[in-house]
């Protein structure tokens, strides 16, 4: 009996065993079943780009690892060295100064690092045996402190042809030099440290006596006639980081809200402002200085020669007219004839092209200049707006922008024109004016963000030597939503001003005017106090391609007024319905034949879309301000004006 029931157990242990396996490899299977169902395989693509994904990543994360662990073994200044200075092993003194304002210098103190830059300001202590040099690279507006002593100057070799210590303290010498960087002592005021010479490793000489930048300011009018000499001021280097820092903070903006670069053409045939003043392009002009182009009246001679070859060819066809009326007029002389006649057309039309060459210039029967023969065949010119070709990418790939030089030749001479000029222009495929708008203010504000952060120290220089005002407008722009209001509004708020005498304006106030720069910064600095946007302006002062709106009076368009500047921005949303754009154009005046590209963007799926301009340039004016748009752009042109050196 005790058997029977040892045995029962065992067999029931071992039966629940088995049970218990069999049933979870049971649910095993089911769970597996599930997971297939709800993970079904990656299509090959997919699963390639997740493969690739994965590798790129480790191999990344691997990378990363080897980096980390070589820059623990490197010293403090080789970690700070400049990639592309490895034959100076050159720390930009951008970086001294960012390390140093951690700690108060402290990390930096004792290390040995070489700098090199230009000598802005030198003066000698305890009698020549000692140069104080002020250095700086470029790489930001703070200098530093350099201490050379005459017995390091002596040991040191240099192949610069310098003799004695005097020789580097001249204001544009450059230097390469090796040292320690120490606290300056208790007594110097705005250092945080200085760099101590163990080694001069490069001097470039610079004469004093003809040197055009010395070192007393300069007036900005002055450095404009020193165009190659100027980037070595302490304004047109700021000026240069500023402007560096917008174009890359105006790529980044773009990038982060998925807008593709499109390089537009500087060669074209189109007017976008329908204003006609272009720069022409043309290869014509070269032949006027040939000697035979400097002829500018034709001679009694040429004159004749051409009414000799005309009458023969009158001949022939009246000898061919009394041949025809013959009874049985000869085949083959009538073939003869007709050969002669071709020929004397063909001579007689080379003979009048040749003598309408009137001063080098190839001339049509009318008089006028024959482009046939020019380098694109046609009139062109230069372009005053990438606008109407970046179009037709944003009617393809949605959202694109356009940033480049434009060009106008107006003949003004105020502090706001330029004949060449940057313009960013992006173009936004199903958008209205209002998507319109938030973008302009979107990006202009993301500029004055991105240079709060990165270039606060030359936007404190400006606020120092040139306004008040310039950081805090900046950091207004930053944290704060536009004002927006119609241009109906705004004409209102201006005649208010004028009735009630608190603003006296020198262009009248009238509905239908093309607001004048002092109508604007009224709006932007005393009514409102910030950038305003002004929207829906009257059609007869806008351009052709900015959508009519209902009223039949107003196009759908908008400017971004600021502070210090006026207009900062214009843009409008496009007008995409083809019948409007053809009538609009008519009234314009323009030949819809030389826009039957830009038509056809109406006729082959046309869409609603929007878009706007900004002139780089009185953006940098906006946030520096500076107040003229010739010292912001390294090589101002201007009616005149073309310098490049002097």
């Amino acid at each position: 009996m005790e058997k029977s029931i040892g045995r029962f157990i065992f067999i029931f242990l071992v039966k629940k065993d088995v049970l218990n396996a069999l049933y979870k490899a049971h649910r095993n299977t089911q769970r597996r079943r599930r997971i297939r169902k709800q993970r079904a395989p990656l299509p090959a693509r997919e699963l390639y780009i997740f493969l690739i994904h994965n590798i790129k990543k480790e191999a990344e994360d691997k990378e990363e690892m080897e980096t980390t662990a070589a820059d623990l073994t490197k010293t403090l200044p080789h970690r700070l060295t400049s990639p592309y200075s490895k034959c100076f092993n050159r720390v930009p003194i951008v970086s001294v100064h960012e390390k140093a304002d951690e700690n108060g210098g402290l990390s930096l103190v004792g290390e040995t690092l070489v700098v090199g830059g230009w000598v802005k300001t030198g003066r000698e202590a305890d009698a020549g045996k000692i140069l104080f040099l002020e250095v700086n690279d470029g790489s930001t507006p703070q200098s530093l402190q350099v201490v050379v002593s005459s017995e390091i100057f002596s040991s040191s070799e240099t192949s610069s042809g310098v003799s004695s210590l005097a020789d580097m303290r001249p204001t544009g010498t450059s230097v390469v030099i090796e040292g320690e960087i120490k606290l300056p002592p208790e007594t110097a005021k705005g250092q945080v440290i200085e760099l101590h010479a163990s080694r001069v490793l490069s001097v470039g000489k610079c004469d004093a006596s003809t040197y055009p930048i010395a070192k007393k300011k300069q007036t900005l009018e002055y450095l404009r006639d020193k165009i190659h000499m100027r980037p070595r001021t302490n304004t047109i280097q700021s000026i240069a980081r500023v402007r560096n820092a917008l174009a890359f903070a105006t790529h980044e903006f773009f990038n982060l809200h998925g807008f593709c670069y499109v390089h537009t053409p500087l060669i074209t045939k189109s007017d976008c402002e329908g204003a006609g003043e272009m720069f022409q392009v043309t290869t014509l002009l070269g032949e006027c200085d040939e000697e035979d182009g400097k002829k500018f009246t034709k001679s009694s001679v040429e004159e004749a020669v051409v009414m000799e070859k005309r009458a023969e060819t009158a001949a022939i066809e009246t000898k061919i007219a009394e041949m025809k009326q013959e009874e049985k007029p000869s085949k083959s002389g009538l073939k003869e004839q007709n050969k002669k006649l071709e020929q004397a057309k063909k001579d007689l039309s080379e003979l009048e092209r040749k003598f309408r060459k009137v001063g080098g210039l190839q001339r049509s029967e009318d008089g006028t200049i024959d482009y046939s023969e020019d380098f694109f065949g046609e009139k062109t010119f230069l372009t005053v707006s990438g606008q109407l070709a970046v179009e037709t990418y944003a009617c393809a790939l949605s959202n694109v922008y356009t940033f480049g030089p434009t060009f106008r030749a107006e003949d003004s001479y105020t502090t706001r024109h330029l004949a060449e000029f940057w313009m960013i222009e992006p173009e936004l495929a199903f958008a209205d004016l209002n998507d319109d708008m938030q973008c302009a203010e979107d990006y202009v504000r993301h500029c004055c963000k991105y240079l709060l952060k990165t270039c606060r120290k030359d936007l404190e220089f400006f606020q120092k030597m040139y306004d008040k005002n310039c950081l805090e407008r900046v950091e207004n722009v930053a944290n704060n939503p536009f004002g927006r209001v119609s241009y109906t509004e705004a004409i209102e708020i201006l005649k208010d001003a004028v009735e009630t005498k608190k603003k006296e304006f020198v262009y009248p106030v009238e509905w239908g005017i093309d607001l004048a720069t002092e109508h604007e910064r009224y709006l932007a600095e005393e009514v409102y106090k910030k950038p305003v946007v002004v929207y829906n302006y009257p059609k007869d002062i806008k351009a052709f391609y900015m959508r009519l709106n209902p009223d039949g009076k107003t196009v759908a368009a908008m400017d971004i007024l600021v502070p210090k500047v006026g207009e900062l921005v214009g843009g409008s949303q496009r007008e995409e319905r083809l019948d409007v754009l053809e009538q609009r154009m008519k009234d314009c005046g323009l030949e819809l034949e030389e826009y039957s590209w830009y038509l056809d963007l109406r006729r082959y799926g046309s869409v609603t879309h929007s878009g706007f301009g900004l002139g780089f340039e009185r953006l940098i004016l906006f946030t520096t301000g500076m107040e003229n748009i010739r010292d912001v752009i390294p090589y101002p042109r201007w009616p005149k004006n073309c310098l490049e050196g002097h």
